[in-house]
């Protein structure tokens, strides 16, 4: 019977395992693209160039990132609990609901009622995931099925309202009012005018970095809170837990809350920032992709950022390689990311017991 491996060092399991898969799903995708008739190589620096080679496509790729992160901060927060919210689209859905609703008709002074709004938000995706999150822990409905659900039900009021109740006047598209000034966030390039910075015109703002202070307050809320710790507690022995006088039930609703506020990041991103209406379908699938950047980020903040930065390339890099290679198209993209999160996700542990044996073997070798 051979010996089992040691497990990894940490840095291995937080850095080296991640771009290990990462590098495998680029270079599966590298086939697919050969397949097809186009250089792969030349592909990654069209891809590569779209998303870093110039401050726009910076501007745009850290603008998909902002949204990632809030959707990658909210799943990985259930996952510490041991849940797995598939229901942060939804939520981020309705948390614009409530964004909307205070730039349309809670006039405030300034910029407090932007700040308003944002608190509105965070309260409206929380109430939404707290339903699901109640029915887990007082009526063990499994979470994943009823946040599924809960999506739909999103969707559907989202669509109602917005035909029925909070479309323009005299418009065919199903989009409320302009906000007022007020009421949005302000974007890069405007802020950086006044001080002589010519920053090309990207929907990026100041979410961005509200997003990095989420990301902050997550880490310390898990890892250095005694809440967090009783997250993390119910998440990896809800049963042992209960004997160290935590309730289950409690973090459950709990946990969800949280995930709820941090969905509505999405809606603050996209509606306050870039839209400054409320849209039909803004979330565009954001939600799910905060799946795929959890696992990535191994649900630890600084992963999930760096991860939500990989998939924001992965968004404006493709959108520029679609345009210069017609043979390389949209679905292509989504292939390339589906990749990645096959090997961050179902096939995270291919690679764990030969980088295990590789690194025991460099550290049993003498020194020559």
């Amino acid at each position: 019977m051979s010996a089992p491996h040691k497990p990894l060092p940490g840095w291995a399991d937080v850095a080296l395992i991640p771009l290990i898969n990462v590098a495998a799903a680029f270079i599966i995708s590298g086939l697919v693209v050969l397949a097809i008739g186009e250089n792969p190589i030349e592909a990654v620096k069209l891809l590569v160039g779209g998303a870093l080679g110039n401050l726009e496509g910076i501007g745009f790729t850290l603008y998909y990132a902002t949204s990632f992160i809030f959707t990658g901060l909210a799943v990985a927060l259930c996952f510490h609990a041991g849940l797995f919210n598939i229901g942060v689209d939804g939520q981020a859905y309705i948390a614009g609901l409530g964004a909307a609703l205070v730039g349309l008709y809670l006039p405030l002074p300034g910029y407090s009622q932007a700040i308003v709004a944002i608190l509105a938000a965070a309260l409206f995706g929380a109430a939404f995931a707290a339903i699901p999150g109640y029915l887990q822990a007082k009526r063990d409905s499994h979470i994943v099925i009823t946040t599924i659900m809960f999506n739909y039900i999103a969707s559907a009021l989202m669509g109602y309202l917005l035909v029925n109740v909070l479309r323009r006047p005299r418009q065919m598209n199903p989009e409320t009012q302009t906000f007022p000034h007020g009421g949005t966030i302000p974007q890069l390039h405007e802020l950086l005018k006044p001080f002589g910075v010519e920053w090309p015109v990207t929907p990026l703002n100041l979410s961005f970095f509200l997003s990095l202070i989420a990301a902050f307050v997550v880490w310390l809320l898990i890892w250095r809170t005694r809440l967090g710790y009783e997250i993390r507690a119910v998440g990896v022995n809800p049963t042992a837990a209960v004997y160290g006088g935590v309730s289950p039930a409690r973090i459950t609703i709990v946990s969800t809350l949280l995930s709820g506020a941090l969905a509505g990041g999405l809606a603050v991103n996209v509606i306050l920032g870039e839209e400054h209406r409320l849209v039909l379908e803004f979330t565009a699938g954001f939600g799910f992709v905060g799946i795929a950047v959890a696992l990535m980020g191994r649900a630890h903040p600084v992963g999930i950022v760096l991860a939500a930065i990989l998939f924001g390339v992965l968004y404006q890099g493709g959108a520029e390689l679609a345009f210069d290679k017609p043979k390389i198209s949209r679905d292509m993209i989504v292939v390339i990311q589906g990749l990645v999160v096959l090997f961050a996700g179902a096939l995270e542990h291919m690679f764990r017991r030969p980088v295990a044996a590789l690194l025991a073997r460099r550290v049993s070798q003498p020194p020559i």
